[in-house]
């Protein structure tokens, strides 16, 4: 696991309230090598969103830099960042933000046309990912006619499909039962044996102990943890 995939340089994050300046993160260097599976744990508030966000270049940093696989995400235009997400980053969050109108297959069909493969072949392999996170008798169905870990599953399954080089996740256990949370925890220890690196954002030390290893933020840095 020699290749960083993702490396931030003295980060920082600095939100203006009022005439105040609110420094939530500060001088964060970390490095996420290939295939590496990292949990960032934190109390609520902490700035665990906020880190996620400028890993993923949805915020800009005030200090510092991230790099993804050696580009500077804050020197990229929109057009060039955008292409850089669809196609090396992949994204899960708490709430699955499925697309209500279209059903599992489209859905997790989505990054690919985006990116512009012809539609027969997005679906194909769309249906083939779903088929890979057990779902692939439940492409036809709607997110409002799948259960809630079902849900979350198609979401992993959109973040996947591109084989992305890194997928990004914020409390993606947080809004599930006991047991479609383990079959979620279950389905990132089989996947990550083979795809990307992760980064897990969470509050819950037991997802945390499926990485590889685990990362605390508090006081704006990161610590490491036994």
């Amino acid at each position: 696991m020699s290749e960083q995939v993702l490396l931030c340089e003295n980060l920082g994050r600095v939100y203006a309230d009022g005439e105040r300046s609110i420094a939530v993160l500060a001088d964060i260097n970390f490095s996420l090598p290939a295939g590496d599976k990292v949990a960032v744990i934190g109390a609520s508030g902490c700035g665990k969103s906020t880190l996620l966000n400028l890993l993923g270049g949805l915020d800009n940093p005030s200090d510092g830099r991230v790099l993804m696989n050696g580009q500077d995400l804050a020197l990229l235009g929109e057009a060039a960042l955008c292409r850089l997400r669809n196609q090396q980053l992949g994204f899960v969050y708490q709430f699955h933000h499925l697309l209500p109108e279209f059903d599992a297959r489209e859905n997790v069909a989505m990054p690919l046309l985006i990116g512009g493969m012809p539609r027969a072949q997005a679906s194909r392999q769309a249906l083939e990912m779903l088929d890979r996170v057990g779902l692939s008798p439940r492409s036809s169905h709607r997110p409002s006619q799948l259960s809630g870990g079902e849900r979350q599953r198609v979401a992993i399954a959109r973040a996947l499909v591109g084989n992305p080089a890194c997928v990004l996740m914020d409390e993606p256990t947080g809004n599930l039962d006991p047991e479609a949370a383990e079959q979620v925890l279950d389905l990132i220890d089989e996947l990550g044996e083979e795809q990307a690196s992760f980064v897990v954002v969470t509050h819950d030390r037991a997802i945390a102990a499926h990485m590889n290893r685990t990362l605390e933020l508090r006081d704006g840095g990161l610590w490491p943890q036994a």
